[in-house]
């Protein structure tokens, strides 16, 4: 057939199926199916870096300075495609930034300005992201420019530091380190609604009680960063904003102090835009046409540009300079009294009852012209509720407190789950200590490992609870905000020794054995529970047979309480652990899901959490010593009689009252074991069962031992930064 005809109509030869989501996917057919898609949303095969590309070795090649002049002049370097508002782009970057950030929930750790995951679906495309998409081109000739030495997500935290920076503010300090994702981290949840800004109703157990909203969510709406900002269910009502404000700014680790300092500050530099018609945009980028290129919201009826743009919907400046930092928000609000208006795009704002023409800003394109300021319901919220206005005056009267504040809050904003800073990188890194750092002091690695492992060995707890106590000390760590893991010991301080997931009795029983070993020998007590686990594991081994050495690496200090932050750290209690097949409430979601998520932020694979999933039950450190799932005659060796008897058709599986199952032989009707929807996930899905049978194998009983100890020395030193 010649090359310029049409080809007939026929039956379209791709495998759809196998490129997207669609009908032919598997979880479309069987949506009941547990999904592990979550254990391999960052796989290499993704990375075009390849394996060997090691990001902090590239840092070292950047001439940090250069690349600050280099978006210095950017910000005044006003482009035609996208022309910057009064000829700065400090207000887009910031706000480019602000919204990486904010992302950010210290419920579960997910979000945030870390992976530079705002190129990326569906944050690139929220609404409350509209127009993102703009700063992230303007970046890119610097981009291009450094290269490999400066990854997305660091130039994206740092363009708004020195859009302030520009603007006027002296800001605390800024850290490299964030190593960028390839591809969308679809399998965070970010709310189950199915359409954006969907009623916040769903969210809350009771839209009057903000603390009702739902875990581990941070925003009220879906494609929202914090709160609507025409008023609850776009319903201004200040107070009632306020209360919502003041619950989702806690689920990003800021209290009301920080809060009150983040708003003023986010709004004293540049404006919202709302002049126009919304229903003349374009779609989102990932919605848009192949010729969109990946740019969203472009007004292609009219300019759509400039004073012209259509954003949030709501239009205006907040202050008079708004590329300058000055207090100049703060007089806004409190010199004038404030109505309710609409703007041209149709949303509801503040406009000023009076003003002089002298105290409005500029038009963006016109400095002849002045526009009203305006303000959110948000921005309301800081002048009527109590707690807040007291904040705001004591701000107004004193520029420099607010200036610091607003500094520091900025930078534990952008670098909230950066992690410890130890992985901090840069000639601009601060060095003090701040507690939701999460500091540790430097532990010793001169001590004799062989002498604490023979005092351990010889202290009489038995090898469960010397497991136990080391797997839950290391567990809390989080690879989404590098926060938790057994260095710093923080298992024995508050709020960690008394969850009931930490079993506090048993756990104080073990301390009280461990604690003067590591007081005699010069240890930390950090090192020796993770060195008592690892003692346990390889007396188990030796159990069943095969000899091995558990690899140790000392060097973990001891945190105090004084470095503790109790409130923050009360969100990462385990509400659940599969490994110790503990739940400590029924929820919506399944007992495996929950396992799932742990063993994501575990940072573990489907196999790597099969084979210790499998190890745990036959070493007996179930949560309160019950015995489902413990498929073994050999409780405490380290068997891979777990995989044997769960992949044995000699068994049946029965579902009994409480949730649990009873397994019985076939043959006699004799309850063998008792088991957890966790302990037969293993066998009933496809992909664990695959991984279940490698374990249950006759040549596969070293290996399993081997591949055990590996898992569990990646999570004993997931915390280890300084091992990498």
């Amino acid at each position: 057939m010649d090359g310029n005809q049409a080809k007939p109509a026929g039956k379209c030869p791709v495998m759809h199926g196998a490129i997207t989501s669609g009908g032919g996917s598997v979880t479309s057919w069987w949506p009941n199916a547990l999904n592990l898609d979550i254990l391999h949303q960052h796989d290499a095969k993704t990375n075009p870096l390849g394996a060997t590309f090691a990001y902090r070795k590239e840092l070292e090649k950047l001439d940090v300075e250069a690349l600050k002049a280099d978006l210095r002049a950017l910000m005044n370097d006003s482009q035609d495609w996208w022309p910057a508002d009064w000829g700065s782009y400090v207000g887009t970057m910031a706000r480019m930034t602000w919204h990486a950030a904010g992302s950010y929930r210290v419920t579960d750790g997910r979000g945030g300005a870390g992976t530079g995951n705002q190129r990326f679906a569906p944050l690139n495309s929220w609404p409350d992201n509209a127009n993102t998409d703009k700063p992230r081109r303007l970046l890119w000739p610097i981009k291009k420019k450094y290269g490999n030495k400066v990854s997305w997500a660091d130039l994206i935290a740092l363009a708004g530091t020195i859009a302030y920076e520009v603007a006027g503010l002296k800001t605390y300090g800024f850290a490299f380190g964030r190593e960028d994702i390839w591809h969308p981290e679809k399998d965070v949840y970010w709310g189950d609604e199915k359409e954006w800004l969907a009623p916040s109703d769903s969210r809350y157990g009771d839209l009057g009680d903000a603390k009702t909203l739902a875990n581990p969510l941070a925003a009220v709406q879906m494609g929202l960063i914090y709160v609507n900002p025409e008023g609850v269910n776009g319903q201004p009502d200040p107070l009632k904003t306020a209360a919502m404000m003041r619950e989702t700014f806690a689920r990003m680790a800021m209290n009301d102090e920080e809060t009150v300092a983040l708003t003023a500050g986010g709004h004293t530099i540049g404006k919202a835009h709302g002049n126009g018609s919304a229903a003349n945009l374009s779609p989102n980028p990932e919605g848009g046409e192949i010729e969109d290129q990946g740019l969203g919201w472009m007004n292609k009826t009219g300019r759509g540009i400039g004073r012209d743009q259509v954003v949030s919907g709501i239009e205006g400046a907040w202050t008079s300079q708004p590329t300058v930092w000055d207090n100049g928000y703060f007089k806004m609000l409190f010199d004038h009294d404030w109505e309710l208006r609409k703007s041209p795009a149709g949303a509801w704002q503040y406009e000023p009852v009076s003003i002089a023409e002298a105290d409005k800003p500029a038009d963006v394109e016109d400095p002849a012209i002045r526009t009203n300021p305006m303000m959110t319901d948000a921005d309301m919220a800081l002048k009527v509720d109590p707690i807040y206005r007291e904040i705001s005056l004591k701000f107004l009267n004193d520029f420099d407190y607010f200036s610091e504040t607003f500094a520091r809050a900025w930078f534990k904003l952008t670098h909230r789950d950066l992690g410890p800073k130890s992985r901090y990188f840069g000639p601009d890194a601060p060095q003090e200590d701040l507690v939701w750092q999460d500091p540790v002091p430097a532990g010793r690695a001169d001590y004799d490992v062989v002498a604490v492992k023979a005092r351990i060995l010889n202290s009489g707890l038995p090898n469960s609870d010397l497991i136990a106590t080391a797997w839950d000390s290391a567990r809390t760590f989080r690879g989404s905000d590098k926060r938790g893991g057994a260095n710093g010991a923080r298992i024995r301080l508050a709020p960690q020794k008394d969850w009931a997931g930490n079993e506090p009795e048993r756990l104080a029983r073990v301390l009280a054995v461990l604690e003067p070993i590591a007081k005699e020998t010069g240890a930390s007590i950090a090192d020796v529970i993770v060195l008592a686990g690892n003692v346990g594991i390889e007396q188990a081994a030796k159990a069943a047979g095969v000899d091995v050495t558990v690899p140790f690496a000392p060097g973990r200090g001891d945190a105090t309480q004084d470095q503790t932050d109790v409130e923050s750290f009360s969100y990462l209690e385990p509400l659940a652990d599969g490994y110790r097949n503990w739940q400590k409430e029924d929820y919506v979601v399944s007992p495996e899901e929950m396992l799932l998520d742990r063993t994501q932020l575990l940072g573990l694979t489907a196999a790597e959490m099969t084979v210790l999933l499998g190890g745990m039950r036959v070493l007996g450190t179930n949560h309160g010593g019950t015995a489902h799932g413990v498929f073994t005659d050999r409780v405490g060796a380290l068997t891979n009689d777990f995989f044997v008897n769960l992949t044995d058709m000699a068994y049946s599986w029965v579902p009994v009252a409480g949730g649990t199952y009873e397994v019985r032989d076939r043959k006699t009707g004799e309850v063998k074991w008792t088991a957890t929807r966790v302990d037969l996930v293993f066998g009933s899905n496809s992909v664990l069962r695959a991984i279940a049978e490698v374990y249950s194998q006759d040549d596969n009983r070293e290996k399993f031992v081997t591949d055990f100890v590996a898992a569990w020395t990646k999570v004993m030193n997931a915390d280890r930064f300084d091992l990498v």
